[in-house]
């Protein structure tokens, strides 16, 4: 799977999954939100999420704490 946080317009993070066959910059199109924090590739390993990857088209990469915010988001504490 793949994933994008965004910032929204009042500054929250507000992250996505997709699936791996839509690409970073399709998925970036569809969203209204004005600015890309991180993106990656997200795997679901053991008990947690695991983070890694970029997107060059996004100039944006995995950042530290995203598999946090992730499992934050998606109701699976870390």
């Amino acid at each position: 799977m793949k994933y994008i946080i965004f910032e929204d317009q009042s500054g929250h993070a507000v992250p996505i999954i997709f699936p791996d066959k839509i690409g970073h910059a399709e998925m970036r199109e569809q969203v209204p939100y004005g600015t890309v924090l991180s993106c990656g590739y997200v795997e679901l390993a053991g008990s947690g999420f695991h983070c890694h990857g970029e997107c060059h088209e996004l100039e944006a990469q995995s950042a530290e704490g995203d598999a946090e915010m992730l499992a934050a988001a998606f109701g699976r504490e870390e």
